[in-house]
């Protein structure tokens, strides 16, 4: 795509969230980089400022309160400073959320993409870079491993409205000719993640002594990657990608939930002397639409020069040495 990156003004959508905001820290941290981010978020439930103290008074850091549905102030940090690329996270994310209210989730995944696309049309030198899940491409069974060239098959209002939004991307390209890529990334964990996902909520539950619950039996299989690992992976397609193509990011470790679980335990009580964590494990009726497996092949943004680095005990130790109460 030849993106000026260093240089560049990008805007990053939901950036006081947790991947938005590891994305910021690691631009930030680049060597060469000249450019400047500027960061766009509602300041929901799941976005925090505090997730970006470190760079707060960074002179190439600015920070604008809004809503991406909102046009005006999209023109107004573009008149501001020209917007070369935008990295689009701004999303609803949380799966037994969208089954209780799915209107909220097409409002802000499938509308608050649209009226993106809008501005991007009417500025046609952005590029847009749209952050997808592998949720879109449904359940696997035991074997397998999801491509790009994987069907469509959502089974939750959380991955239809991503599915949705992933289609508005593609036609826009297609259609107007928009500069666009975009990428479907395995679970994400790390710092700064919000407590209603697996491994914040199990690392929190666990210190304060309060129940693990479990879905079912615990057998549905997920794929990790750690926050700063995918923040590498954007990096490298908007560094060497090519325009309107797709991209799968894996972390490659593959592990059942109560698997997962009781190695957290594991490393909670080898961090901070606790015994006996187990006795938390609740186990409560599954959820709604549960995919029994997720798995990425990410042979193609591999091709790039990206791999993760960050294997999953390490950086579940990196993640929890940041709960309160804990020392490192």
């Amino acid at each position: 795509m030849h993106l000026k990156l260093n240089n560049a003004h990008v805007l990053v959508t939901g950036g006081a969230g947790f991947m938005g905001s590891a994305f910021i820290r690691y631009v930030l941290k680049q060597e060469g980089f000249a450019g400047h981010l500027s960061n766009l978020d509602l300041l929901t439930y799941a976005g925090n400022l505090s997730n970006l103290a470190a760079v707060a008074s960074d002179a190439r850091y600015s920070f604008y309160h809004g809503d991406i549905r909102g046009r005006d102030i999209l023109e107004k940090i573009h008149k501001e400073r020209p917007i070369d690329l935008i990295v689009h996270f701004a999303a609803e994310t949380h799966v037994d959320r969208s089954i209780t209210d799915p209107g909220a989730f097409l409002e802000t995944n499938v509308i608050g993409t649209h009226i993106l696309l809008e501005f991007v049309k009417a500025h046609s030198k952005i590029h847009f870079h749209h952050i997808s899940t592998d949720e879109v491409y449904g359940a696997l069974g035991k074997e397998g491993r999801f491509t790009e060239e994987s069907s469509y098959k959502p089974n939750s209002p959380y991955s239809a409205s991503k599915a949705s939004a992933d289609h508005f991307v593609r036609a826009y390209g297609a259609t107007y000719g928009l500069s666009t890529t975009l990428s479907h990334a395995s679970n994400n964990y790390g710092p700064h993640q919000y407590p209603e996902k697996f491994i914040p909520l199990v690392i929190q539950n666990a210190l304060e002594g309060k129940p693990l619950p479990v879905y079912g039996s615990g057998e549905n299989v997920r794929e990790w990657l750690y926050v700063e690992d995918h923040a590498r992976a954007i990096w490298a397609i908007l560094s060497q990608g090519k325009k309107g193509e797709v991209y799968n990011i894996g972390g490659g470790d593959e592990m059942k939930n109560l698997d997962l679980l009781r190695l957290i335990l594991n490393v909670v009580e080898e961090m901070t002397g606790e015994t006996g964590l187990d006795r938390l494990i609740t186990y409560v009726p599954d959820r709604l639409g549960h995919d029994f497996r997720y798995a990425i092949d990410g042979a193609k943004v591999e091709q790039l020069g990206y791999r993760p680095i960050w294997p999953l005990q390490a950086g579940l130790r990196e993640t929890i040495k940041t709960f309160p109460g804990v020392l490192v």
